[in-house]
């Protein structure tokens, strides 16, 4: 479990790390918090591609799942916010 914060002010509350996939987790107050995944953007670099190759060479071999992106909030359902991520009740 970890946190990710840079010096642009981008934040993610929470990373689950495991089984070499990587979760984002926004914890927010609202019951539809606008843009509450902008952030998950900073995970794309270490995204890996489906069709990427499994080599080790490069830094291919460093590269992770990145999973389903949920926002903890207090929306009435589970509902999806993109294809990717989902308003998750709390």
């Amino acid at each position: 479990m970890y946190f990710y914060r840079d010096s642009n002010k981008k934040e993610i509350d929470v990373i689950l790390f495991q089984d070499g996939t990587v979760t984002p987790i926004e914890i927010k107050k609202s019951s539809a918090p606008q843009n509450a995944v902008k952030n998950f953007t900073v995970l794309k670099p270490i995204e890996r591609e489906t069709d990427e190759e499994d080599t080790f060479s490069g830094a291919v071999h460093l590269k992770v799942q990145i999973g389903t992106g949920a926002v903890i909030c207090m929306s009435s359902d589970l509902i999806p916010v993109d294809k990717k991520n989902w308003y998750v009740p709390v």
